[in-house]
């Protein structure tokens, strides 16, 4: 997701900070895409931890990642 919103832009040199907060935003929209997860032991709906995030979009989109030549790499 992260090479959609800088696609063209490869003369950016971003700081810690706004790389920070491009990752929370891309953590923020995939939990809204994949939703809450009922957690196994207590039964209650909770919201997904960012290596969770990172599996299930990974998993989604690895065929077409694989197409373009890219690896599954959450930020890059």
């Amino acid at each position: 997701m992260l090479l959609i919103v800088l696609y063209g832009c490869e003369a950016w040199s971003m700081t810690m900070r706004e790389e920070y907060r491009l990752r929370v935003f891309e953590n923020r929209v995939l939990r809204r895409i994949f939703g809450s997860s009922r957690d196994e032991v207590t039964g209650e709906w909770r919201k997904l931890h960012n290596e969770e995030l990172f599996t299930q979009y990974c998993s989604c989109d690895k065929i077409e990642k694989n197409e373009m030549g890219g690896g599954c790499n959450m930020y890059g």
